[in-house]
């Protein structure tokens, strides 16, 4: 009976097993941040390039004096 006793003594004092949780919750809030930051950095790039886009499209940045194009939904010009 005294092992069982010094043995749930033991399981009450340990902090591992807390430690873990909160180094998890760390961890998620991390990389939840993270994916965020690069979510919101996409989509700036995004806006970024479809609103030079929009001023270069048919403006004659063509080696010769032609007109180009440039389509920001696919990422290409011409």
């Amino acid at each position: 009976m005294g092992k069982l006793i010094s043995v749930a003594k033991q399981f009450r004092d340990d902090e591992n097993g807390a430690a873990m949780v909160e180094y998890s919750i760390l961890v998620g809030i991390i990389a939840g941040a993270a994916i965020l930051a690069i979510v919101a950095i996409g989509l700036w790039v995004t806006g970024r390039f479809t609103g030079l886009c929009s001023i270069l499209d048919g403006t004659g940045v063509v080696a010769g004096g032609g007109t180009g194009t440039c389509n920001a939904a696919a990422g290409t010009g011409t």
